[in-house]
Order: structure tokens, then C-alpha cells, then sequence
């Protein structure tokens, strides 16, 4: 199928996936290579625009990322994002140095918005800064467009090139203007017409997977989430009953979750898929015995999963695929995206054991955010109220109890979740809050009920509003819906005696505590 495209080369920076998110936003496909691609691999794909990310480095060291000159000779357009707006003036003779004043935040930034870059864009916009040094000259046949009280070069352009170089991010929500800056760069400038389409991505990936199965059969991973439904739902229509989809229930769920995937999803629901129930839960339990660290729980979690598929695999007969709803931000904080730090293992990425008895994972939401795999649920006839389900993780509960996991720490996180949830719903906030959920800490203290003493867990509550899960905000609840949750928590739930709400916005926290 043809398509325009739009190349994002990867530096290392944690927000090359958004940058490529905002541009399929503005109706236009793009893919991530890494900036080792080499210069004819480039030519051969004969993109639309190409876009250099941010990255951690100073690009005038010498063991730094950078790019062979010939890239700005394509006659491409390209737009460099903060360290690749600096390299850009590096390598084209400008000059990049420490920055006298470094910028971190929201910052003002002034706009000449004569430049193709800024059209329809204030004279005055706000930009997330995240630089320590700075381009102090810019390379010749640039201008200035854009600048700070601490920034002389906050944009620079060589029109007659079609090249430009940013020092904010315009990728990250808090760039006020920034979606409309990327429009005018790969709608206006780079003349793309806008005509990919989510529909377009899952017809693309139907015909990719049915491609690559052939005849052969398929395991899905399905858990009953957002994620692992739409990667169901996709993998029936490629491949109908070549696909068997095994759900693990081990015992980490939410409240009566287990019965639920399978009414949706068993012979009894609306979907014709072979389903098969995995009863987990004290196989889990014991591995998890004992074990307190985050990392551990997680790679116990994952390699039990995939232990249960292929013990699975083997009572069906051959299998050649494991199918898994892994999307991006499970990949970026695995540390498998570009140069980015590992945050944490994900049971369906980083987690995963070396030897894995399958010929390959297909992952066909691997490339896409939440909100995007939303976007193709609804496109694929997946009812709105499964697409719209509350996120949940894949080591599910066990990363939502701190510390050791067992069987009556579960009951307590359980119930308090569901009254959690239960009570937001009747506040009428389920629609206006991204994520919410009850973790149980490890903390213990004493408490009166009845006139008596307690000593008992305590609850936090976690409520965010996000877009992209990559950045998040505490959600502003009502005290009084607070205080209600509160109160039932501690007198329905045995074993608890203080309920605490995480005001904590990701960064620095992460939206799951462990």
C-alpha cells in the first residue's frame, strides 16, 4: 500500500516515540530509525521529511551520535528537536556550547512567525525547555526565528534547504502550540497530504500478519485489558481459528476480573475465538513466595507466563507464534527503545526469559500509545466499553502490593479497589479521569477501631489524568468523594486502618508503584 512517510531518527531521547505519535496526528505515517541508519538505507525509503530527536548527549564530543553531512543534501526536509537542532548547527559549521543559563520547564519563547515552521503560531508561546547547552552561532545561510531571554537561538531556518532547527520540545503537551508546529513542518512544508488513517494501520497490520503466519498457529496472551484485547480482536481477523487465545488468571486480577474476561471473551461472548482458562493462581503465589524486590516480581510474573503458554502450546500441538498486546510505553521504560534507561521490566518486554519455546512474538501494537490502541479498537467494531476499560498491568496486581505477595494481601487490595472504583463511577469521574486504582503499601501502623487497637495495612489511592502514559498529573478528586472511599475501605475491608491519596505526577514517579 502506498503511503507518504516521515523518518524520525533516533538519538536516545526519551520522547522519539511522540514525536512519531505526533505526526501520525497530523494523518501522516512515520517510523523510528535509529541515527546508525545508514545514509542509502534512507534514500531507498524516500521519505517525505525526516526529523532528528533529542538526545542525552553534547554533540561536539567526540563519542557523541551524529550523522554523516550528506543527510542535509538529500533535498528532504528535515526539522531537528533540541539535541537534534544542535547537531544539525554542528555539523553544518554553526557552533553548540555549554549554555551560560540552562533551561528546564515551561519557558516562554518569542515567535517570528513569518517562518513557514511558526504559521498560525502566537508571537508569544510557551515550550518545554530540556537543554543544557545551547547553539550560541547559528550555521551559515540559517536565520533566527525564535528565541528566549536566556536562549539567542530558540529556532533557526534555512528555507532554501527546507531545514530547521528547534531547541524545545514541541513533541510534549506542555508546548503549548507545539502539535500545530509539527503540522506546518510535515503538512505545509514537507507537502505530505495527510491520508493515513488508523483504519489504513489495521488494514496494514491484518494483511502483515495474516503475511507472516501463513498456516501456521498462533498463541495469544490475552489478559482481558485494553491492550491485549485489541491484539486479539486484530489477530482474529487476520488469521480467524488458527488463533488460540489462552487467558492466564494468576490470581494478581482485580475483583471478579477473571469471570469477567471470560464472559466476554469464552465460548459464551461475542467474539469467535478458541479460549482457554488458565487456573494459575497458587502456582503464582508460590513463586512469588518470599520475594520483595519490584524487578524480581516482574521477571517471576513473566517468565511463569510464558512457562504457562508454552506448557499450553504443547497440549495443543505445534504452535509458532506467541501473539502479546505489547505497546509502547512498555517498551520505552524496558530500556529497549533507542538509548533510554531501563525504569522498569515489563512482564511482556524486558521480563521475558532468553529462551522462549516459539519461532517469534508478534506484537502488533508494539509501535502504538494507549490512546491509539483505543483508536484502533473502535475502528476494528470492539465495543466502547472494553476500548475504554481501565488500564491494568500485565504483573497486575503484584506490582500494586509492596513488598512480598500473598493470597490475603491480594483479598485486601481487591476489595479495596473495587470500592475505589465503584465510588469514582458513582461520582460520575470514570470519564474524566485516565487512571485510578488502589495499591496496597507495606507499611503497617496502629490504629483505633471500637475503642480497641489495631495494627494494620495501609491504602494508597492513585488517580491520574494522562494522554500518552509517558507523562501524568494527579487527578483533582473532590474530598468528599475521598473521604467516602476512605471510610468504606476502612470499615469493609479486614486489615486496613489508613487510607492515603499519591499526589505524585509521573515524572519523577512512575503511574504503578512498583
Amino acid at each position: 500500500m502506498e503511503k507518504e512517510l516521515v523518518i524520525v531518527l533516533d538519538f536516545g531521547g526519551q520522547y522519539n516515540q511522540l514525536v512519531a505519535r505526533r505526526v501520525r496526528e497530523c494523518n501522516v505515517y512515520c517510523e523510528i530509525y535509529s541515527y546508525r541508519t545508514e545514509i542509502e538505507k534512507i534514500k531507498e525509503m524516500n521519505p517525505k521529511g525526516i526529523i532528528l530527536t533529542g538526545g542525552p548527549n553534547s554533540c561536539y564530543e567526540a563519542d557523541s551520535p551524529t550523522y554523516t553531512d550528506t543527510l542535509f543534501e538529500l533535498g528532504v526536509p528535515i526539522l531537528g528537536l533540541c539535541y537534534g537542532a544542535q547537531l544539525m548547527m554542528h555539523i553544518l559549521g554553526g557552533k553548540v556550547e555549554k549554555a551560560p543559563v540552562q533551561e528546564y520547564g515551561k519557558t516562554e519563547v518569542m515567535i517570528n512567525t513569518a517562518s513557514p515552521l511558526f504559521t498560525e503560531v502566537s508571537e508569544k508561546t510557551v515550550c518545554w525547555m530540556s537543554h543544557s547547552d545551547y547553539i550560541s552561532s547559528v550555521a551559515p545561510g540559517f536565520e533566527i526565528v525564535a528565541h528566549t531571554l536566556d536562549c539567542p537561538v530558540a529556532a533557526a531556518q534555512n528555507c532554501v534547504k527546507n531545514l530547521f532547527a528547534i531547541q524545545f520540545h514541541p513533541e510534549v503537551l506542555h508546548t503549548q502550540e507545539g502539535t500545530k508546529m509539527l503540522y506546518n513542518f510535515v503538512r505545509g512544508i514537507c507537502g505530505c497530504a495527510g491520508t493515513w488513517r488508523m483504519d489504513s494501520f489495521v488494514e496494514q497490520s491484518v494483511q502483515a500478519i495474516r503475511q507472516k503466519v501463513g498456516n501456521g498457529k498462533v498463541l495469544c496472551a490475552l489478559s482481558g485489558g485494553v491492550d491485549s484485547s485489541v491484539a486479539a480482536v486484530m489477530l482474529s481477523k487476520a488469521i480467524g481459528n488458527q488463533l488460540t487465545c489462552v487467558f492466564v488468571d494468576h490470581g494478581l486480577l482485580r475483583k471478579n476480573e477473571g469471570d469477567e474476561v471470560e464472559e466476554v471473551f469464552g465460548p459464551n461472548g461475542p467474539y469467535e475465538l478458541n479460549f482457554i482458562r488458565v487456573n494459575a493462581q497458587e502456582r503464582y503465589y508460590q513463586k512469588l513466595s518470599g520475594i520483595t524486590e519490584p524487578e524480581k516480581k516482574r521477571k517471576i510474573i513473566g517468565e511463569e507466563f510464558i512457562r504457562v503458554f508454552e506448557e499450553e502450546a504443547k497440549k495443543i500441538g505445534a504452535v509458532d507464534f506467541l501473539v502479546q498486546g505489547t505497546i509502547y510505553p512498555d517498551v520505552v521504560e524496558s530500556g529497549l527503545g533507542g538509548e533510554s534507561a531501563v525504569i522498569k521490566s515489563h512482564h511482556n518486554v524486558g521480563g521475558l526469559p532468553e529462551h522462549v519455546d516459539f519461532k517469534e512474538i508478534i506484537e502488533p501494537l508494539r509501535d502504538l500509545f494507549k490512546d491509539e490502541v483505543r483508536k484502533a479498537g473502535l475502528e476494528m467494531g470492539i465495543p466502547e466499553k472494553l476500548v475504554f476499560r481501565q488500564p491494568f498491568p500485565g504483573p497486575g496486581l503484584g506490582i500494586r502490593i509492596i513488598g512480598e505477595v500473598t493470597a490475603e494481601k491480594v483479598r485486601i487490595v481487591q476489595e479495596a479497589d473495587a470500592i475505589y472504583r465503584e465510588e469514582i463511577s458513582n461520582a460520575g469521574l470514570d470519564k474524566t479521569i485516565g487512571q485510578y486504582f488502589a495499591a496496597l503499601t507495606n507499611m503497617r501502623s496502629v490504629g483505633v477501631m471500637g475503642d480497641e487497637r489495631t495494627y494494620d495495612y495501609a491504602i494508597a489511592l492513585r488517580a491520574v489524568n494522562t494522554i500518552d502514559f509517558m507523562t501524568a498529573e494527579s487527578a483533582e478528586i473532590p474530598f468528599e468523594v475521598l473521604q467516602k472511599v476512605m471510610s468504606r475501605i476502612i470499615n469493609e475491608v479486614r486489615g486496613v486502618n489508613r487510607v492515603f491519596y499519591d499526589l505524585t505526577s509521573k515524572p519523577p514517579g512512575t503511574i504503578e508503584f512498583e
